[in-house]
């Protein structure tokens, strides 16, 4: 029994994960999506329980009936277990009258069938449609259709059969045989139950409310075996054929209103997906008939609260064989005789109108909501389903209505995030080109502080040992193993004086005087400073359609200067050496590219740093390179490499891009930019 303020259905939110199958299985579209996880609305949920069947993470918790139960148990009044006609389909395997019996155990007073107040209410409908032929009715056996109408449909509560449940008749019954102050505990297979017995909650009928996989924890709980009770028949009064309801069409069979196709003026419907279609057109129209007879499940054999995991012909065959046994068992005119007692009984049911209907969007909002979404045009609405929505607009009007979100739209999430790994692959690409300039950056300025510090004191002794090396040459005379050492000395003193001179030179470029300079005058100028050997194809190519920056002109001189010797060094044996001017987004962008031996991948990440080379010894200082750099971030621009030194993977070579402003930071076209910087 639903007790005020209790929510039928909750989410276990620990184990609830983003898979919106719950929304996809709900007929009422009750679940509400929160920041990734689902929430089942009270308010709008119609207990149908499917939410519970289709979740495979068991994050549904069902309100829980068995404490309940066990205080009535406790208490001083008589409490009787009505057992829904369903029951063969959950124990098929056990005889009935154990079932009994173990329901018994349990400590009830008294153990009633349900199927016989499903008699009642059958014949019930069979004078409903005899009374009133000109008016179209809605059975009202199943709760969970009887509370979508009460919703979703509220003008049709009219057209509800004003007749109660099997569950509610026999209440009813032995209210009357036994007396006012029994209690009554309803066993069976639907969650909505628990909802039903509390609609009357000033003076409720049923008391409380098991499904099916709740009675197995309390026989569990207590003990109770097949073997370990005594079997025991139903307490009277006995059913008839009223206990083929929980089959789909067995009301109809117990009422004796057959389903005419050629009339059509009955049809019985099941399934979440058909009966929300069948209301929806009898209320349209579209479906003209005298009685709509529809269960939320596929049969009550089907349903939520059952335990039994038997493919669903084995359950109907279980209930078809009960019945068949019943009847056969009854005396000849006993069945009647218990009609005859309860002759009269009220059975008639008001059902009110709660209307849980939302607001619809308007086109402009259904526009900028489906754009949020990613679905501008109309081709962007995919109707996948995977949000667990129909259509795209479905999804759309349950955002509006603030029952989903747009993040359960999969296509347009997978989207965003290929979208976000593209944008964070830059990102981290871009981080680690300016952690790599913040680093030669750094080395630089450490590199000319230190530069400018002990320069001039190695200069000194450098020249004094010059001195007195070339004076012992000249006093060696013939020892010529002695002047081959003093050849030595002087060779390698020549070395670290020729090392100084570039530090020094190294650490005096603080500066930059920038100037317009016409970028391909100081190309021409550069190479015509430089003997490119015959066996060198020189190809200089100007694409520009702004030439004119700001630069100091002799530094860029030196960088060219650096990179085309460079180039020509790389390529011993001949080769094609290519220079390349082009505009890219207000930058002048100057390529030097060489069909050279390459530069080995492990090394592309130092060829900055100073005094790192990779020519052989006495070739080369490894300050080229650094001034290079050193000078091109000064001017506010950017240099980059691309060689390839392995012929396996492609042609060998290397690019050497630079990348410098066409405008002055500041606006102007001449100013001294400060100190070398310290990132890049």
């Amino acid at each position: 029994m639903l007790r005020s303020g209790a929510q039928l259905i909750t989410t276990i939110k620990e184990r609830c994960r983003t898979c919106y199958t719950c929304v996809r299985d709900c007929p009422a579209k009750a679940i509400r999506i929160v920041r990734g996880q689902a929430e089942v609305i009270g308010e709008r949920c119609i207990g149908c329980g499917n939410c519970v069947r289709v979740c495979r993470q068991q994050a549904k918790s069902v309100l829980d009936g068995i404490v309940h139960v066990r205080e009535l148990l406790a208490g001083k009044a008589k409490v009787a277990a009505i057992l829904a006609p369903s029951f063969p389909a959950e124990y098929h395997d056990t005889d009935w009258h154990q079932v009994v019996g173990m329901v018994r155990k349990l400590g009830f007073h008294s153990v009633h069938e349900v199927a016989f107040g499903a008699d009642l209410v059958a014949r019930a409908y069979r004078r409903l449609l005899d009374n009133y032929p000109d008016r179209r009715h809605i059975a009202t056996t199943c709760p969970a259709v009887v509370t979508y109408v009460e919703k979703y449909h509220p003008e049709l509560v009219p057209n509800l059969a004003p007749i109660v449940s099997p569950m509610i008749a026999e209440a009813r019954v032995l209210r009357r045989l036994l007396g006012s102050d029994l209690r009554v505990v309803f066993i069976g297979p639907c969650l909505a139950k628990k909802s039903e017995a509390g609609w009357n909650a000033e003076h409720p009928e049923v008391d409380g409310v098991l499904t099916f996989i709740e009675l197995n924890r309390m026989f569990a709980e207590d003990g109770i075996t097949a073997e370990s009770v005594a079997p025991t028949d139903f307490d009277p009064p006995h059913a008839g054929i009223g206990a083929l309801f929980p089959i789909s069409h067995g009301m109809l069979q117990a009422a004796g209103i057959s389903e005419d196709l050629l009339s059509n003026d009955v049809v019985a419907v099941d399934g979440t997906n058909h009966f929300t279609q069948a209301i929806e057109a009898f209320g349209t129209g579209a479906l003209d008939v005298r009685l709509l007879e529809t269960l939320c499940c596929n049969g009550c054999i089907n349903g939520s609260g059952i335990d039994s995991r038997t493919p669903e012909f084995k359950r109907r065959v279980a209930v078809s064989q009960f019945v068949r046994e019943r009847i056969h068992e009854q005396e000849p005119g006993q069945w009647q005789k218990w009609v005859g007692d309860v002759a009269g009984l009220d059975l008639h049911q008001e059902y009110t109108i709660d209307d849980q209907r939302l607001g619809m969007p308007s086109p402009q909002e259904m526009r900028e909501i489906l754009s949020r979404m990613g679905k501008t045009e109309p081709e962007d609405e995919l109707d996948c389903g995977a949000c667990g929505y129909a259509t795209c607009r479905e999804h759309a009007v349950a955002i509006h209505k603030g029952l989903a979100e747009s993040e359960m739209c999969l296509p347009w999430t997978i989207d965003r995030l290929n979208h976000s790994l593209v944008e964070l692959h830059d990102s981290n690409a871009k981080l680690a080109s300016a952690r790599q300039a913040l680093i030669n950056a750094e080395k630089l300025a450490s590199m000319g502080q230190l530069s400018a510090g002990i320069a001039h004191e190695i200069n000194n002794p450098l020249g004094v040992i010059l001195l007195y090396a070339k004076m012992m040459q000249e006093e060696a005379g013939d020892d010529q193993e002695k002047i081959e050492d003093l050849c030595m000395i002087v060779e390698q003193a020549e070395r670290c004086k020729k090392i100084v001179s570039g530090l020094l030179n190294f650490a005096r470029k603080s500066k930059v005087n920038l100037a317009p300079a016409d970028i391909r005058e100081i190309i021409d100028h550069s190479l015509k400073a430089i003997q490119v050997p015959a066996s060198v194809t020189l190809a200089v190519e100007h694409q520009m359609t702004e030439s004119v920056a700001p630069v100091d002109a002799d530094q860029l001189v030196q960088v060219l200067t650096n990179l085309v010797r460079n180039a020509i060094e790389a390529m011993p044996d001949g080769g094609n050496l290519k220079l390349l001017t082009d505009n890219a987004e207000g930058m002048v962008r100057i390529q030097v590219s060489d069909s050279g031996t390459g530069i080995e991948q492990q090394h592309l990440q130092k060829i900055f740093e100073p005094l790192f080379t990779t020519k052989k010894l006495g070739e080369g200082t490894g300050l080229g390179l650094a001034v290079t750099y050193g000078i091109v971030k000064m001017h506010r621009g950017n240099i980059e490499v691309k060689s390839n030194a392995d012929p396996a993977k492609g042609a060998t070579g290397t690019t050497f891009i630079i990348t410098l402003p066409l405008r002055n930071p500041g606006g102007t076209d001449s100013s001294p930019i400060g100190r070398r910087p310290t990132g890049a």
